[in-house]
């Protein structure tokens, strides 16, 4: 039996709060900001509150169990940040403040700009991209810029491996330019061929995930800078995965030009709900000048806003997402350098620990060394029982734990592409693997009970194909009264 909705536990005259005495001589609203018919429910405050402590429940977060989602870097976000974030002086700050009266926070943000930069290898950086795949964006107006000034603007064509992440596509379509996909060798590399036929004056650069979406190292990933550099290309570097490399490698050092960084995933800002993001971007000495602009420099008496000399101009209307920068400051300046490069060994670690755990039961079509993630496959059962990766995702939901990325990277069938981060202990990831050794058990001995799964929690299996076609907004008494 469904529980009663809110419309159905609304009683007429309840009120869950009370409003304070007007201090104010009383004025009408204007007509155009009031709303006729609104048939809000009317309830007391602890129906309120229980109502929304039961939503709050029902919710999973990495806060709440495992959650290896790979791609996504769902990491443990330090209490510390968020306090760091929430003190006055950063909470209640105003973008349009004075820079005199706003001396620390630029501080703060030419701190972040220059350990960024110290660790990409890279000249400057720009805090302004909101969001990574706002960053690719910067990046490719850049390159853009740069062949336009070199007077090659013709050049139009960018390179895409098929193991990249599924947002560069799109950012090369909004830059006005075409995408070329490069295809992977059987070791999950870029094939070298295809990349040779593909650099010719057309190339605007490539755009190259690496680790890529596979979570294997770019083996050859010299011998392709070079190539792309060779016949006039740049090489951008999709940062998202930088929480294998961080402390270990500098892109910047292997000839990558340009490079977003994921404050949400690297540097373990919160990440989830559709924000907030921030992807700062690192650019090699021959780009630094087109970086967007503001950027934060400084002399011997202040700090003050600058724009780098051929900038491509704002990404924001403003500096971007300030209380993300605060978090991702905090977060570098407690782990230090040591730290970071032992969260980066310690979430390859975790992540080949799994894969040999599991490689034996699933499918891992490229099975060498991985970096933070690994993707397996989820068929399993008998030949022809159907069962796939998201069956395995859902008998997961029974267990607790959140499923991982399924379906992607697209290059490998019924893919589960699993990361378990640096966070995790071992007794959670031997848990982990116990209830996915016992699913595929179950798949081979009682199909059903995934293909029926989850059979705990909320919400059983949808059927998203409906769900997506006839999404239903309204909860029953609102639909009743549509009706009449």
């Amino acid at each position: 039996m469904s529980e009663p909705t809110l419309y159905e536990k609304s009683v007429p005259g309840r009120t869950a709060l009370r409003l304070p005495e007007l201090d104010v001589p009383e004025a009408p609203l204007p007509q155009e900001l009031v709303r006729e018919g609104l048939n809000l429910p009317e309830l007391s405050q602890l129906d309120v509150v229980r109502h929304y402590q039961t939503l709050c429940e029902r919710s999973f977060g990495v806060d709440s169990g495992f959650y290896p989602l790979g791609s996504c870097t769902m990491k443990y976000n330090p209490r510390v940040g968020e306090a760091v974030a929430r003190l006055p002086g950063f909470a209640n700050a105003h973008p349009l403040q004075p820079v005199e009266q706003v001396q620390p926070l630029l501080v703060l943000m030419f701190d972040l700009q220059t350990w960024l930069a110290e660790i990409g290898g890279f000249a400057g950086v720009s805090l302004q991209p909101a969001a990574g795949a706002q960053g690719e964006l910067t990046a490719l107006l850049m390159m853009r810029a740069y062949h336009e000034a070199r007077g090659e603007g013709a050049r139009s064509q960018v390179l895409i491996p098929d193991s990249a992440h599924g947002t560069n596509p799109a950012s090369t379509t909004m830059a006005g330019l075409s995408v070329l996909e490069l295809p992977s060798d059987e070791r999950g590399n870029i094939r070298l061929d295809a990349l040779r036929a593909a650099c010719d004056e057309s190339v605007v650069g490539l755009m190259i995930t690496n680790p890529n979406t596979l979570g294997l190292f770019e083996q050859q990933i010299e011998e392709v800078i070079a190539l792309v550099h060779a016949c006039g290309g740049l090489v951008y570097g999709d940062g998202a995965n930088m929480n294998a490399l961080a402390g270990v490698l500098r892109p910047g050092d292997l000839g990558i030009d340009l490079m977003h960084y994921n404050l949400h995933k690297t540097f373990s800002t919160p990440h989830g709900g559709g924000g907030p993001g921030s992807g700062p971007l690192g650019a090699a000495p021959a780009l630094v000048d087109y970086l967007p602009g503001p950027v934060v420099e400084h002399d011997a008496r202040s700090y003050r806003f600058a724009t780098p000399a051929k900038s491509i101009g704002r990404m924001c209307t403003y500096h971007g997402n300030f209380a993300m920068w605060v978090r991702a400051w905090a977060y570098i300046a407690l782990h230090g350098a040591a730290g970071l490069r032992k969260n980066s060994l310690h979430a390859v670690l975790n992540a080949n620990y799994l894969r040999v755990r599991l490689h034996d039961r699933y499918r891992v079509p490229y099975d060498r060394i991985n970096m933070h993630e690994f993707v397996c496959r989820g068929d399993v059962g008998a030949e022809g029982s159907g069962l796939g990766a998201a069956d395995v995702c859902k008998r997961l939901i029974d267990h607790g734990i959140h499923p991982p990325t399924q379906q992607f990277p697209l290059i490998v069938e019924q893919s589960l592409m699993i990361e378990p981060t640096e966070c995790e202990s071992r007794e959670t990831l031997d848990a982990f693997v116990s209830a996915m050794l016992e699913i595929e058990r179950e798949a081979r001995e009682q199909p059903e009970l995934l293909r029926e799964a989850p059979h705990a929690g909320p919400v059983r299996r949808l059927d998203e194909v409906a769900a997506a076609r006839r999404r239903i907004l309204r909860d029953a008494a609102g639909l009743e009264e549509e009706k009449a």
